[in-house]
């Protein structure tokens, strides 16, 4: 399944990088994915997802915080966005063992 919403709102809107504070597209263990937009001076965040747990596809909005995080609207399951920061860490840790 691939995510469109997103990208569909990107285009309709013409909004580029800069216009951006966060947006991420990241894959997430068992075929799990997550997409989030935030735009600059916005408060709330869009997001799709296909959760890791239940393959169940989403998309919704939720109020933009760090650490993010979303629940599963099917099973439940907390679906956490990772700082790119602690996942190149734990990267570097992996490699060297």
């Amino acid at each position: 399944m691939e995510f469109k919403k997103i990208q569909e709102f990107i285009e309709k809107n013409n909004i580029r990088p800069s216009d951006c504070t966060m947006h991420t597209n990241r894959n997430l263990e068992n075929n799990g994915k997550i997409r989030v937009l935030v735009l600059k001076g916005e408060s709330d965040a869009w997001v799709e997802y296909i959760c890791p747990k239940c393959g169940h596809y989403g998309y919704t909005k939720k109020t933009w915080k760090r650490p993010f995080s979303i629940k599963c609207e099917n099973c439940g399951k907390l679906i956490r966005v990772q700082k790119m920061k602690t996942l190149n860490k734990k990267d570097t840790k992996i490699s060297y063992r």
